[in-house]
């Protein structure tokens, strides 16, 4: 399970580190994604293959046919990218991912049970902010699903 948050530097070339422990779990390769709310996704190719067929899925196996699935889609598919993890535990995150979210200087690094999420280090303190103020009522609407 993927799980902490960390603030690390983004170097010259783009790249940058991912905890230990999110290495050990990750392996080699993982698959870049534009994520919601203004962050990137990075998945495992195992995770990447699972979110796929979910993406791809419909009764008829035909998800072509939806426009809202084939917009998603594109958006999901279209502007991944597959990175290596290096003999140091860094990747390569794509100009046009990187532009995407507004990377600078800093990113936070957060693992979110299947995934890691990429965020622009202030855009990340200011979505928290707005979440800690309506836990309470966003658990109660969780709780409500069940």
């Amino acid at each position: 399970m993927l799980i902490g948050e960390y603030i690390h530097t983004i170097d010259k070339k783009n790249r940058i580190s991912l905890p230990f422990k999110f290495r050990k779990e990750m392996g080699k390769k993982v698959i870049i994604t534009p994520g919601l709310e203004q962050c990137l996704f990075i998945f495992t190719n195992k995770e990447w293959e699972k979110v796929s067929r979910k993406l791809s899925d419909s009764s008829e196996g035909l998800s072509f046919l939806k426009a809202d699935q084939r917009n998603f889609n594109r958006y999901m598919f279209g502007r991944a990218a597959e990175a290596e993890i290096d003999s140091i535990g860094r990747i390569l995150i794509p100009d046009f991912l990187k532009d995407r979210i507004g990377l600078k200087d800093k990113a936070a690094i957060i693992g979110v049970e299947d995934r890691v999420e990429v965020w622009n280090e202030k855009a990340w303190l200011q979505n928290q902010e707005v979440v800690e103020k309506r836990a309470g009522e966003l658990a109660e609407k969780l709780a409500e699903k069940k």
